[in-house]
């Protein structure tokens, strides 16, 4: 895709400068150092992936940002990231797997020619005609002591396996569609899983507790290759949409994932939506722990806590 965009912003006569990632962390780093210098505007070649870790970039550390310690538990939003500049764009080429956050911003899937025309015009024209303020949510996991921003949804359970199996695929599996290569690693996820005992607590008011299939923080409607997990969720609401299924077995999983698509799900009286500001997930033994999966990347396990940051970052749409 890059040859494509650097001839049309070239032909644009925009000034840019070019950051390739090398690494897990890459895109964070270079987005931090290059707002703390001053840049006001970053574009992100890639996947949900690696707009989630620029998007981390837009914030100072969290050692710089809050003290880290058992008491953020109980004061999560006291200690939200601090942003480096709230004026700040970030803008989205999407060319990943699934780009489900470019579908969020546009309702629907739209070609990376349609985005880079976007990109284009926020450039040469009137910058606040072009930018939206959304919401981001704050994660921790591995006991608290991992943090990370979560720009689309989460998930864990059945959808952190899948993302770490979606990670994992080689080459021949990545030449298929990003819908395709989600259900394939969906339906090796499933052969392997068994029910966990789970604990979710939301806003410290609802808790659900029992044998969980799937956990999902939603900032979003779509996630996973353009499944619908949370047909409801709004990315500006400063509010996050909490997705349990509990107690469905094989055969019923089946049948849900050829629906979730267009939120089908939802209509299955095992399948929950609840908003909130903060959510808490809690396993109760190291063998029952989940895998986290943060906007496409493995992000640990269980316990984990979740903040909404509402209308956090400016992005370009």
């Amino acid at each position: 895709m890059w040859p494509l965009i650097r001839a049309r912003l070239d032909e644009s006569g925009i000034a840019y400068d070019v950051e390739q990632t090398e690494r897990p962390g890459d895109a964070t780093t270079r987005t931090r150092e290059a707002l703390q210098r001053g840049v006001g505007l970053i574009g992100v070649v890639g996947g949900d992936g690696t707009l989630s870790e620029a998007a981390a970039g837009y914030f100072l550390p969290h050692s710089e940002s809050g003290s880290d310690n058992a008491s953020e538990i109980e004061c999560h939003d006291e200690t939200l990231p601090v942003s480096i500049n709230p004026e700040a764009a970030l803008a989205v080429l999407p060319a990943g797997t699934g780009d489900d956050f470019a579908r969020n911003l546009a309702g629907k899937r739209s070609s990376l020619e349609q985005w880079l025309e976007t990109f284009v015009a926020h450039c040469q024209g009137s910058r606040e005609r072009t930018t939206r303020l959304i919401d981001l949510i704050r994660v921790r996991t591995e006991n608290y002591q991992r943090h990370v921003i979560c720009i689309n949804a989460s998930t864990l359970g059945l959808g952190g396996e899948t993302g770490a199996r979606v990670a994992a695929q080689g080459k021949q599996m990545r030449r298929l569609s990003g819908e395709a290569r989600f259900v394939v690693a969906a339906m090796g996820a499933l052969a392997a899983w068994r029910e966990r005992p789970v604990r979710v607590e939301i806003d410290r008011q609802v808790v659900i507790e029992g044998p969980m299939n799937l956990v999902a923080v939603a900032n979003a409607r779509f996630a996973g290759g353009g499944m619908k997990l949370s047909p409801q969720a709004e990315i500006d609401d400063g509010k996050l949409d909490v997705v349990t299924a509990t107690g469905l077995n094989r055969a019923a999983i089946l049948r849900e994932l050829t629906r979730i698509h267009k939120g089908g799900h939802v209509a299955n009286p095992k399948v929950k939506i609840v908003q909130g500001r903060y959510v808490s997930i809690q396993t109760f033994a190291q063998a029952d722990a989940l895998r986290i999966e943060v906007d496409g990347n493995v992000s640990g396990h269980t316990p984990a806590d979740y903040s909404i940051m509402p209308a956090a970052l400016r992005m370009v749409v």
